[in-house]
């Protein structure tokens, strides 16, 4: 029913904050994208864009649309990769920090296994220092973690900003100890989070200590204690306090991308050039969803 270079210019609207920048990035003219979609449109019968001189935003019927057109735009990008690229076998040993891994991996797990469905993949998720020190021991081929902003290991995949997060009722008092959260050592949010409040002479207390994302936000949830975490995964039953609390400023953190011994197979190549190219768009994908 739909035409994809119509979804297509769509999502990329969305995604760029504007017709001019989707123009741009779809090398067309501004016109040509608007007509796009409006045939979209027409053709669905539905409005999806909230359109004013100054930005666009989705409609409900935009929103419940968007979910479709990523989906349908990934099928047909896997399909194109799967017939048009060369057959690959093998396994790739790959390890990845645990927040990235519960938004973002399950999709491109799946589109790998779509456009690659030979080769084997064997994921582990950690902590991202512990996760590394493996792979230079050998046991990964790549591994995508987290790293310190300016550290030079690695390679730069997608950056965000760290926040404090609480749960949406969380009584902070700014005249007692921070009461903190957070996985075990050797963890970026934990040091990044424990250096902001020492250099601000905050006094601290860690309450709750947990290896897996899931227990971190539990405890966030519960209004036991505030998290550190990067934007895009602090999910809707979470806030971000203000700047107003007087909790530190928190720098941005990076994620990497970090290639083993093994990292030279065809297999792992594909699965890298993958990670590349999806992550910052899944990454976005959360945020619209959010």
């Amino acid at each position: 029913m739909f035409e994809p270079e119509l979804v297509r210019a769509f999502v990329t609207v969305i995604e760029s904050g504007g017709f001019s920048r989707a123009a741009e990035r779809l090398n067309a003219t501004q016109s040509t994208i608007s007509y796009q979609i409006k045939r979209l449109e027409s053709q669905a019968g539905r409005t999806f864009i909230n359109r004013t001189t100054r930005s666009v935003s989705l409609t409900e019927d935009g929103e419940v649309f968007m979910g479709y057109a990523q989906k349908f735009l990934r099928l047909v990008d896997d399909a194109k990769q799967h017939f048009g690229a060369p057959k690959l076998a093998g396994t790739v040993r790959f390890g990845a920090s645990d927040d990235f891994a519960t938004y973002c991996l399950p999709e491109l797990l799946a589109r790998f296994r779509r456009i690659h469905p030979d080769v084997t993949l064997s994921v582990e998720i950690g902590i991202s220092r512990n996760l590394v020190d493996r792979l230079y021991d050998g046991d990964f081929d790549l591994v995508l973690g987290k790293r310190a902003l300016g550290d030079d290991g690695g390679e730069l995949v997608f950056r965000e900003r760290m926040n404090w997060v609480a749960a949406h009722d969380y009584d902070f008092n700014p005249e007692e100890p921070v009461q903190l959260a957070v996985f075990p050592q050797p963890c970026i949010y934990r040091a990044t989070a424990l250096e902001a409040l020492g250099s601000a002479g905050r006094p601290w207390h860690i309450v709750y200590t947990c290896p897996s994302l899931s227990g971190v936000r539990a405890a966030a949830l519960s209004g036991f204690a505030i998290t550190p975490l990067a934007s895009d995964f602090v999910s809707p039953e979470l806030r971000v306090l203000p700047d107003s609390s007087g909790l530190p400023p928190m720098p941005e953190i990076e994620f990497a991308l970090y290639w083993g011994k093994g990292g030279d197979s065809a297999a792992a190549r594909a699965f890298g050039d993958l990670i590349r190219t999806d992550a910052g768009g899944l990454q976005q994908a959360f945020r619209v969803a959010s």
